[in-house]
């Protein structure tokens, strides 16, 4: 998956798309998914956003993340599973995500 570079400072975007919606939006490389989600008309549940309640807790289908934490609320098994928290990471590559409850914002 390539990257868009925006001419304005040179950081990458890559495009999240949200199944099983058909919803998608851009994310940029210092901007947390939740965040990004909520930019691109997006809304993903969420509550606490430091990545302890667990209430934007979803499933990366394909693509990779970095956290903005050392140690955001998951187990080991749920990483192993392939289950991010939205509210602390930030995409490093296109990502698919699964989230039911997301909504398209007004």
């Amino acid at each position: 998956m390539q990257a868009n570079f925006p001419a304005a400072d040179d950081a990458p975007v890559w495009r999240v798309a949200v199944e099983p919606k058909g919803l998608a939006f851009d994310a940029g490389a210092a901007t947390s998914v939740l965040l990004a989600a909520e930019q691109g008309g997006v809304r993903l549940p969420s509550s606490c956003r430091n990545g302890t309640c667990r209430t934007c807790i979803c499933r990366l289908r394909s693509g990779s993340v970095r956290y903005l934490i050392e140690w955001p609320g998951l187990s080991p098994d749920e990483k192993i599973d392939g289950y991010i928290l939205p509210c602390v990471a930030v995409a490093q590559s296109d990502l698919v995500i699964e989230a039911p409850a997301a909504k398209a914002l007004p």
